[in-house]
């Protein structure tokens, strides 16, 4: 997009996290969009507590992906905004129908441990070009995930 940035990061870097935080984009946004539908059609003994806990998910999910394309945009480049870029960005599979509420919660595991490894894929490239505040956002947002699943986990005995 732009090479007459001057951050301190070499263009062919700041493309290559943008690309990496354009898959981190693309999960956390489809990851977004299969939490907020369980919290939607969530059935069963657990509805309050599992509609409740995927709501304060899918908030913290909506505000990550916001976080995530400034990011891309502060590096010089344009942030995907399609469901056609998402949907080849992803490494979540997208939910077309809507399972028991226990096949939900294993669902949401498999999904916030997909957003953590993109992340942590991209560790190595933007530690090597020296980029504090991506890895800043890049370990919260292991952060985040890391504890959610294991959150969720924990619901599955």
């Amino acid at each position: 997009m732009s090479s007459n940035i001057n951050i301190g990061i070499a263009e062919a870097d700041r493309v290559a996290i943008a690309q990496g935080l354009s898959r981190l984009l693309a999960d956390t946004y489809t990851l977004y969009l299969k939490t907020h539908n369980y919290h939607w059609n969530v059935t069963g003994p657990m509805f309050n507590t599992l509609h409740q806990m995927f709501m304060t998910q899918y908030t913290e999910l909506g505000l990550a992906v916001d976080e995530i394309a400034e990011r891309i945009r502060a590096l010089g480049e344009f942030a995907p905004g399609s469901y056609r870029a998402y949907s080849t960005l992803t490494s979540i599979q997208e939910e077309e129908e809507v399972p028991a509420a226990e096949e939900m919660l294993r669902r949401l595991v498999q999904g916030q441990e997909a957003v953590v490894r993109t992340a942590r894929e991209l560790f190595p490239t933007v530690e090597e070009a020296n980029d504090q505040p991506t890895a800043d956002l890049l370990t919260r947002r292991m952060d985040i995930h890391e504890k959610t699943a294991w959150m969720l986990r924990s619901m599955l005995g």
